[in-house]
């Protein structure tokens, strides 16, 4: 399967805004968005201003990348929006938001979205008492996500106990059980990532 190997934090340069793609480095003074502001490249502070179809493309650039998926994942996510009721723009987003790995993520049990990927493939996460490792695993309103009982002792594990977490609306997890259940779908406002999902709905339906 295609993956990106770059330097995430080009990433975050390129798209002109923190995505929290390397945990804690992200809220240091090493981010190397507050060194480095500027796009990346020789001709980054040069960049032309962009129409609208350069808006509408970096918007979703920068959603897709945030989740860290592909451009076939992402595409398909959106399509699978479009089939169902309600806001297009805001389905995909609850669809991303619901991603296994995203709620691992949401949970606090991975430092970002690639650490909380690399937690569910290596199985060390259960839905409904069963495991499960494939992050794009889409959950639903009242399933039960815990950590499997014999990787609880791990160390980034027992680092989590106790621990102040500060959870969505839609997500409860106990750090001192390492059990957590969805409590309802997520709502736009519950999505803290400054996203225009017009835009991409703008792009896509072209």
């Amino acid at each position: 399967m295609a993956k990106y190997t770059g330097a995430d934090c080009r990433i975050c340069r390129r798209e002109g805004q923190k995505l929290f793609l390397k945990g804690d480095r992200c809220t240091s003074v090493k981010c190397a968005i507050e060194k480095r502001p500027k796009p990346p490249g020789q001709h980054g502070m040069g960049r032309k201003k962009v129409n609208e179809y350069g808006l509408q493309l970096r918007e979703k650039q920068k959603t897709k990348r945030a989740y860290g998926l592909l451009e076939k994942q992402f595409r398909a996510y959106y399509d699978e929006a479009a089939r169902r009721k309600g806001v297009t723009g805001e389905v995909m987003l609850s669809l991303l938001e619901t991603r296994l790995d995203n709620v691992v993520y949401r949970m606090g049990i991975g430092s970002s979205r690639a650490a909380a990927r690399q937690i569910v493939n290596h199985g060390h996460i259960t839905v409904n008492d069963k495991s499960v490792n494939i992050p794009s695993y889409q959950v639903k309103v009242g399933d039960i996500v815990a950590i499997k009982e014999n990787k609880k002792e791990s160390v980034f594990i027992k680092e989590l106990k106790g621990a102040k977490i500060v959870m969505p609306k839609w997500l409860d997890f106990d750090t001192e059980t390492f059990v957590g259940k969805i409590l309802q779908v997520p709502e736009r406002e519950d999505i803290d990532l400054t996203i225009n999902e017009r835009l991409i709905v703008e792009l896509y339906s072209k």
